[in-house]
């Protein structure tokens, strides 16, 4: 979520720059208009209308109309909206030209042309047309054709970063429907030619990903199994050896087996993804403790609370199995509980070990690691029980750590989403 929160993040920065430099460049370039254009005659328009005001209310109050003629005197202004500047302007010149006469220039909204009306005393009003230009009322015409302009510009913006930005993001998607085993579903091939390209040259790279992975779990199994032969005649042969001798031998070819068989369980934790069930997690853990306490390990289940997850049972088994053993072996005792954090079902192993120098955690995942304290002590393993248990952790959608515990030991985590809690079925498996 977070790198499709980045590529929103970009979108809406090149959007907000493109259309502050638009706004930007086009304000200016209206203020220098503004600055350089003439601006229409007002003042003379004002002193035009001043005078004609002065040759109406002479004329109406020297003249009355003749008998039977429609009167064009009122007792009030015409109504509509009033416009204030005009009417400013208009009354400003016939004060400075000595008039007495006041106006009110409004917008009548059945008129095309704005209605002049004029005060000549003793509460009667002459309207005529006033034919003028319009005029801008205060800032707000420039403010409106700024904030049309943004909305305009932030519209056409949005659709162009959206599709300069879309292979972009069809990248940033396809890396987050990898999934565990690093597989990624084919993309459409569809839509412009730059998101169509992106898409062909993505399903080229999973399709060459793909091909290569297989090769090397098939190199890795065919080597794990083509040693089994040499290593079964050489058992043979060493069977007619002296006692002595024979034993070491024995002890040698027992470990090449456990270093085949481990990496050919490895290799099928990387490709074996699906038949994923509903498991009772407390339950599974508890069972393993329970097999491998028959066998002689020094292993425990303190604590446990409900839990189910989704997962291949066999496997997971062998990924507590592995961890529960390293407690045991490297670490003297196992301690194994359950927790839940969250929408999270969390494995707990602690021991009583001398735990993993920190210089070391960073590769105790790496396939044939041992630590200095198993080599010294000839324990027996492939060094391929944490990397099986990990491989195995993240097919499962989980996370694996391991962290020295702060009054000794160390400390190894499973994490897994949970499920809805499963029941148990009386032979074991889940319901």
């Amino acid at each position: 979520m977070t790198k499709l929160a980045n590529m929103n993040t970009l979108r809406t920065k090149l959007t907000a720059l493109l259309v502050a430099a638009i706004v930007v460049m086009t304000v200016a370039v209206t203020a220098l208009s503004l600055l350089l254009l003439s601006h229409p005659p007002f003042e003379i328009m004002d002193e035009a209308n001043a005078i004609l005001v002065e040759e109406l209310a002479d004329l109406a109050t020297a003249q009355p109309p003749p008998a039977g003629a429609a009167s064009p005197i009122m007792p009030a202004p015409a109504g509509g909206r009033l416009a204030r500047i005009p009417t400013d302007g208009i009354n400003a010149m016939l004060a400075r030209r000595g008039r007495s006469e006041r106006v009110e220039v409004t917008q009548v909204a059945d008129r095309p042309w704005p209605m002049m009306s004029i005060n000549i005393g003793d509460g009667r009003w002459l309207a005529v047309p006033l034919a003028a230009p319009p005029r801008p009322d205060g800032g707000w015409v420039l403010v409106g054709w700024i904030v049309l302009l943004t909305l305009g510009s932030t519209g056409l913006m949005i659709f162009a970063v959206r599709r300069l930005t879309e292979p972009l993001a069809l990248l940033e998607r396809a890396v987050e429907a990898i999934g565990p085993g690093g597989e990624l579903a084919p993309l459409s091939e569809e839509g412009p030619t730059e998101v169509r390209a992106a898409a062909r040259a993505v399903n080229t790279l999973s399709s060459r990903l793909k091909m290569a992975m297989e090769s090397r779990i098939r190199l890795v199994a065919a080597a794990g199994h083509d040693l089994r032969t040499p290593m079964t005649r050489m058992r043979l042969r060493v069977e007619f050896l002296d006692e002595a001798e024979r034993d070491a031998l024995i002890a040698d070819l027992d470990e090449l087996d456990r270093i085949a068989d481990s990496a050919i369980r490895l290799v099928r934790e990387e490709v074996e993804g699906a038949g994923h069930t509903l498991l009772r997690f407390d339950m599974l853990v508890h069972e393993v403790v329970e097999e491998l306490r028959d066998i002689g390990l020094a292993v425990e289940f303190v604590a446990g609370v409900p839990v189910s997850v989704r997962g291949r049972r066999l496997a997971l088994k062998r990924a507590i199995r592995n961890l529960a053993i390293n407690a045991a072996t490297h670490g003297r005792a196992g301690r194994l509980r359950i927790e839940t954090e969250g929408d999270q079902a969390v494995l707990v192993i602690e021991d009583s070990g001398p735990g993993i120098p920190d210089a070391l955690l960073g590769q105790v995942f790496e396939p044939f690691f041992r630590g200095m304290a198993s080599r010294e002590t000839q324990l027996p393993g492939a060094g391929l029980g944490l990397a099986i248990a990990r491989e195995i952790t993240l097919n499962h959608g989980g996370e694996l750590t391991l962290r020295n515990r702060r009054g000794g030991g160390l400390e190894q985590r499973i994490r897994l989403a949970a499920a809805p809690l499963a029941k148990e079925a009386p032979d074991g498996t889940d319901a």
